[in-house]
């Protein structure tokens, strides 16, 4: 089976488990998702399958958008409710026109500092790996982008609780976010809940959660829940090649490019198809002496 998944993933699996079950579902060992969920968390985990699991790469540049839930007045050392609590005060000055009025610092291109509870490497062992011993050391801040916040619904008192719905890029920690914006208060605060919203154009709406994906399973109907590689990809330009480009990318070897339209820039991905509409594969337009060209790169076979 080659294609992608969309699950609704259920608060308390990891992401790993999540893929185990597929593995076990599909019968193949031949799978990956494409960009992690916490445990904590739920929503959208694309899980590519077969010979999509190598465009995960191109699957995890897409934005993403979360509805999370912020309380204020507490901090917790992993920025979430799963922490040990290392500080609390009374938040009840807090209004959603101050919540309002500090949002705006946070949209754009800003800085965030990854928690210890995260898979970020340090000197060659994951955050989280030395957060479990005890240990905080110094992190880099890291660029994302926020490309727009609403606060949904807003609960006052001593622990005033936000929801909020994020667009953002991926790299983006949400727990921060929220702990972030709790300091901006001058209160502090930490992530109660997360929902994957959607990643890209696959949305929570639409995806199957796992009860439904094995009800597929035993009904012998899960591969007519798989997007195809071309589906996934249908936003990547594509170049139409003739029975003898379709030859030569099949065997590795680079073809002229000058009657593809809408050639994109240098160095973008192309998606390389037959005469009849087939994805053969995924090529990187190039330039040899003044001419553009199609480099195969990564060529699918039997999907």
């Amino acid at each position: 089976m080659h294609g992608v998944l969309n699950v609704n993933k259920p608060s308390g699996p990891t992401s790993h488990d999540v893929v185990a079950f597929i593995r076990r579902i599909a019968g193949t060992k031949r799978v990956g998702h494409a960009g992690t969920l916490d445990p904590l968390a739920s929503g959208v985990l694309l899980v590519c399958l077969g010979q999509a699991t190598r465009i995960v790469e191109y699957l995890v540049d897409w934005p993403k958008s979360y509805r999370a839930t912020a309380v204020f007045g507490v901090e917790t050392d992993t920025e979430d409710s799963t922490g040990a609590v290392t500080r609390e005060t009374d938040a009840s000055y807090v209004t959603r026109d101050l919540i309002e009025g500090v949002l705006p610092r946070f949209i754009g291109r800003i800085q965030q500092v990854p928690p210890m509870a995260s898979a970020v490497h340090h000197e060659g062992k994951r955050l989280y790996e030395l957060a479990r011993k005890g240990q905080v050391v110094e992190r880099e801040a890291r660029e994302v982008d926020i490309y727009s916040i609403r606060l949904v619904d807003f609960r006052p008192g001593t622990r005033p609780v936000a929801l909020l719905d994020v667009d953002c890029s991926k790299g983006t920690y949400i727990r921060t976010l929220c702990a972030d914006i709790g300091s901006a208060l001058d209160c502090g605060g930490h992530m109660s809940a997360l929902v994957r919203t959607a990643i890209g154009r696959f949305r929570v709406e639409d995806a199957l959660t796992m009860d439904a994906i094995e009800a597929l399973a035993v009904e012998g109907s899960f591969a007519e829940c798989l997007h195809s590689i071309d589906e996934v990809l249908s936003d990547m330009p594509a170049a139409d090649l003739t029975p003898a480009q379709a030859e030569k990318v099949s065997h590795g070897t680079e073809v002229p490019a000058v009657q593809v339209p809408d050639l994109p820039a240098p160095g973008s991905p192309i998606r390389l198809r037959d005469q009849d509409g087939r994805l053969l594969g995924i090529g990187v337009v190039r330039v040899r002496d003044g001419i553009p060209t199609l480099k195969p790169d990564k060529m699918f076979v039997g999907h």
